[in-house]
């Protein structure tokens, strides 16, 4: 903005007090002015799954934290369930309040393309974090390679049952997400011939509906040798898995959240993968940054990595997830 000369009254000629008071008013509106030249702070919206479901907590706590660290404000929103029509509702609301970026975890990633396209065509940056909608004009994901997860999982499994047992999986149909894991771990799964999987419940994202699922199909499958879930359901309840009998059934599941770490120790569970939680706000919330500043990510996938955990790293994980939780890397 070009620069005002300075009035000075020594210099100016005499006026009447009405146009005095017009000269104060017109002054006190070009302060007004020069005040809202101020940048305006950048409003990013990040939207989960459901504000349920406890692993995205974590990401929130590292969305504010890069959004203390960048100097921007980031809006928290979700359905209280995993309610794909409510959360295509959310996003919705953000696009007409035109803010300045969405980064959101897809329920249903192809229910939300036609909005996060209309987004993007607006003007608007959409990245995806944690489950993706790889058909949309989403700019970039961050999170892991689901498809390496579910191998992982399925890995796992197959070595702490040597090769063969009769197995169930547990999944939540239409997240791009866990379909991927579910196709990594029966991928894995598949190399072993002595491995048969029994059924896959889909547990509809529900850490409640999985308690009752597991109990009905232990008492099914009397004999199962073993357990995979390409999600936490199982684990993020303390009671999910009473049913299974840990001497003869093995466990394995996705992330490592408490009480994770607890059943991992108690030996209800006995292989865990985990994910970089924090990160699933604080990247999304810098690449969002980035964008607006007219750098466009060079890559589509920003892939994490994952985390292993079995008893004997758990330690070692713990004392790194207190340095996560710190903010340190």
């Amino acid at each position: 903005m070009s620069r005002r000369p300075a009035f000075s009254l020594s210099r100016a000629p005499a006026i009447s007090s009405s146009a005095a008071l017009l000269l104060i008013a017109a002054l006190t509106l070009l302060g007004c002015d020069r005040a809202t030249d101020q940048p305006r702070r950048l409003r990013f919206a990040i939207i989960p799954k459901a504000v349920q479901i406890p692993v995205f907590e974590y990401a929130r706590i590292g969305a504010e934290r890069a959004a203390r660290e960048l100097g921007v404000e980031v809006i928290w929103r979700g359905a209280e369930t995993t309610d794909e029509i409510r959360q295509k509702e959310i996003l919705e609301s953000f696009i007409s309040q035109r803010v300045d970026g969405i980064a959101i975890s897809c329920l249903n990633g192809d229910l939300l393309t036609d909005a996060i396209n209309r987004a993007v065509d607006s003007g608007i940056p959409v990245v995806t974090w944690d489950s993706d909608a790889p058909k949309s004009k989403r700019l970039a994901f961050y999170g892991v390679n689901d498809v390496e997860g579910g191998r992982a999982l399925g890995e796992g499994l197959a070595k702490l049952l040597g090769g063969k047992g009769r197995v169930a999986l547990i999944t939540s149909l239409g997240a791009d997400n866990l379909q991927k894991r579910l196709e990594g771990a029966q991928a894995a799964l598949a190399q072993y011939p002595g491995i048969e999987i029994v059924e896959t419940f889909d547990v509809r994202d529900d850490a409640v509906r999985v308690a009752e699922v597991i109990a009905s199909a232990t008492q099914r499958y009397p004999d199962l040798d073993g357990w995979l879930s390409v999600g936490g359901w199982p684990v993020f309840v303390r009671n999910a898995l009473d049913p299974v009998d840990s001497t003869r059934t093995n466990v394995v599941a996705f992330d490592t959240i408490p009480p994770a770490p607890d059943l991992l120790r108690a030996g209800k569970v006995q292989l865990l993968v985990g994910q970089k939680y924090f990160g699933w706000g604080e990247e999304s919330v810098k690449l969002l940054k980035q964008i607006t500043d007219g750098q466009r990510p060079k890559e589509v996938y920003h892939y994490s990595g994952i985390d292993v955990v079995t008893r004997d790293n758990l330690d070692a994980y713990l004392a790194q997830w207190k340095r996560w939780e710190r903010g340190d890397s």
